[in-house]
């Protein structure tokens, strides 16, 4: 069932997208449990502190595939499947909450740091940025949190 057609009004994607967004407004040292919705994002002593919890969405139409955007926000790139786009095309599928209004989330497409290690940032930002109804999706993957400069 895709969120659009709840009877109870409640999304309960937006609600994990807005506990994201919370926690990364307020990004803490201490790690908890190993879910979307753990209250601290992650980070240690050999880490930078972690600003972002990358995510991965799933449309309630994409069949599986995880939904991806253009990197550049001039682009007009298509990016309808990313296990078919060759690496060097301009979509990734990684995401960070900017902002959440109702059951509205704009999100900033992320790249991958090409050379970095483990506790490295891993991802970087771009100016990439989508707003998207959140009835729309029906599932959040949660990638490791991570530092993301420039955010």
């Amino acid at each position: 069932m895709c969120n659009n057609e709840r009877r109870d009004g409640e999304n309960c994607i937006a609600e994990i997208i807005n506990v994201i967004n919370v926690l990364q407004q307020n990004a803490c040292p201490n790690n908890c449990t190993d879910t979307c919705d753990r209250p601290t994002l992650g980070g240690g002593p050999s880490c930078l502190i972690c600003n972002t919890r990358p995510i991965q969405l799933f449309t309630c139409c994409g069949n599986g595939v995880p939904f991806s955007m253009p990197v550049c926000k001039d682009d007009v790139e298509v990016c309808s499947n990313p296990e078919e786009l060759n690496p060097s095309r301009d979509c990734s599928s990684v995401f960070r909450v900017e902002k959440l209004e109702g059951n509205c989330a704009t999100f900033r497409v992320l790249i991958p740091n090409k050379g970095h290690d483990e506790c490295n940032m891993p991802w970087l930002a771009t100016n990439s940025f989508f707003t998207m109804d959140l009835n729309c999706v029906c599932a959040v993957r949660c990638l490791n949190d991570t530092f993301v400069e420039c955010v």
